[in-house]
C-alpha cells in the first residue's frame, strides 16, 4: 500500500497534562508515510483524542513537536491545515445552513474554485447518497447525514492527511464502505489517513499499520504484519493490554 516512504506526520515524544497532573499522553512518538493507512487504537479514554486534537491543532501543548507534511504543528498552523482533513468524532456543523451553503463555505475558505468544488461536491454527494438532502438544513440531519457532511467537506480542498476520530461510528454499512474506498484511493495517490478507532476488526482489515495506546502511551506499533504474526489484532491487543497492566 505505501507508495513511497514520505512522512505525512510526525509525532515525536508528544505529552499533555490536564489538571490534577493525569497525563492524557505520555511521549507518544510515530511516524505516518504517504500511502498509510495508520489506525490508532485503544480503550475510550487511552489517549487517542487527545493526541489526534492536538495533530489538527485544536489542543495547544508545549510537550514534544508534530510535523505534518515537515511543517510544525506549532510554528506553522495554517501551512499544516491547508493540507490536513479532520473529522471528529462528532462533527459541529452550522445547523442555520444548509448542507450546500455549508460546503461551499468550506470551500470558500480554502480557496477552491467554482469549478472544481462543483465537481467534487457532486461526486461526494453521490457516493454518500445525500445529494437530494443538500438543500436541507443541517438542523433537519440525522447524525448520520451530518456526518456524511463532514466527511464531504473534509474532502474537498483534496488532503495530503486525512485525521479522523472514530469515523465510521453512526454510519450505515453503504456509507462505511464507501469511506473505506476513498481512504484506498486517497492513499493510492499518495496521501495518507490516521484515524481512531476500538472497533478491532475494521483496523485490521483496513490498516497496514497501527499503534495500541494505554493510559497514553504507545504500548505497541508497526506494520499489522509485525504485530499480528499469524495471530488476531483482537488477540495481540488483549495480550499488550494485559503486560502494561501488570508493569
Amino acid at each position: 500500500m505505501n507508495t513511497t516512504e514520505k512522512v505525512m506526520l510526525s509525532i515525536r515524544n508528544y505529552s499533555k497534562t490536564y489538571g490534577g497532573g493525569k497525563k492524557a499522553a505520555d511521549n507518544v512518538s510515530l511516524d505516518v508515510c504517504s500511502g498509510d493507512i495508520y489506525g490508532f487504537i485503544g480503550h475510550n479514554g487511552a489517549g487517542k483524542s487527545t493526541t489526534i486534537r492536538a495533530v489538527v491543532g485544536v489542543l495547544d501543548f508545549t510537550e514534544g513537536e508534530i510535523f505534518i507534511d515537515g511543517h510544525s504543528v506549532k510554528n506553522e498552523p495554517m501551512e499544516c491545515k491547508r493540507i490536513t482533513a479532520y473529522i471528529p468524532d462528532n462533527p459541529d456543523l452550522y445547523e442555520n445552513l444548509t448542507g450546500i451553503q455549508y460546503l461551499n463555505f468550506v470551500a470558500d475558505v480554502f480557496g477552491i474554485d467554482a469549478l472544481e468544488r462543483e465537481e467534487s461536491i457532486r461526486k461526494y454527494a453521490d457516493l454518500f447518497e445525500i445529494t437530494e438532502a443538500l438543500g436541507d438544513l443541517i438542523s433537519s440531519y440525522s447524525h448520520g447525514m451530518k456526518q456524511k457532511v463532514a466527511i464531504i467537506s473534509a474532502l474537498i480542498h483534496n488532503p495530503k492527511l486525512m485525521v479522523l476520530d472514530e469515523p465510521f461510528v453512526g454510519l450505515d454499512p453503504k456509507a462505511t464502505f464507501t469511506l473505506k474506498e476513498i481512504m484506498h484511493r486517497m492513499c493510492e495517490q499518495g496521501a495518507a489517513v490516521f484515524f481512531s478507532t476500538h472497533v478491532l476488526d475494521v483496523a485490521e482489515k483496513l490498516c497496514n499499520k497501527v499503534a495500541i495506546i494505554n493510559h497514553g502511551r504507545i504500548i505497541a506499533s508497526g506494520t499489522m504484519e509485525e504485530l499480528t504474526a499469524g495471530r488476531s489484532l483482537e488477540e495481540v491487543f488483549l495480550s499488550e493490554e494485559a503486560d502494561n497492566d501488570e508493569k
